[in-house]
């Protein structure tokens, strides 16, 4: 881990969340935007009469789909520090400079970086499994960590 964020996770107390509870926070939050995403769509997911249908149905909301968990995840992030899973795990974002919530510009770049991540195969997750601290690629661009709240 770098020593920096190492210094000052120890200076102020802090402990990074691991892998589980963030993990958990992620599942919480896909599960509730998929049922967003149902009950948005219900007329046409209704109208199809197969799985193909329903599968072209999402499709074709998929862009719609990606601004909505860009909005959700920025929004929380900067207002909580936490999206609601994290919140449900009792973990939350700080970014590294201030220790507090991320700014909107922060909240707002780790928000798209998490949807390009999730676009290439998740290897932005990957990468911060195998990071000493933890930090995904939406991390790493917004300058932010997670920790145990």
């Amino acid at each position: 881990m770098n020593k920096e964020i190492e210094n000052i996770l120890h200076r102020e107390g802090m402990v990074l969340a691991d892998i589980k509870k963030r993990s958990m926070a992620f599942f919480i939050d896909e599960l509730l935007l998929s049922f967003l995403l149902i009950i948005a769509l219900w007329d046409s997911f209704m109208g199809a009469k197969t799985v193909e249908e329903m599968i072209m149905v999402t499709n074709s909301f998929i862009l719609e789909y990606m601004f909505m968990k860009i909005v959700y995840q920025a929004f929380f992030t900067m207002q909580y520090g936490a999206s609601i899973g994290k919140i449900v795990m009792k973990i939350r974002v700080i970014e590294i400079q201030t220790l507090q919530n991320p700014s909107v510009l922060s909240a707002l770049n780790r928000a798209i970086f998490r949807v390009i991540s999730e676009s290439f195969f998740y290897l932005g997750f990957l990468w911060g499994m195998l990071d000493p601290a933890h930090q995904t690629w939406h991390d790493k661009t917004a300058k932010t960590l997670v920790i145990n709240a």
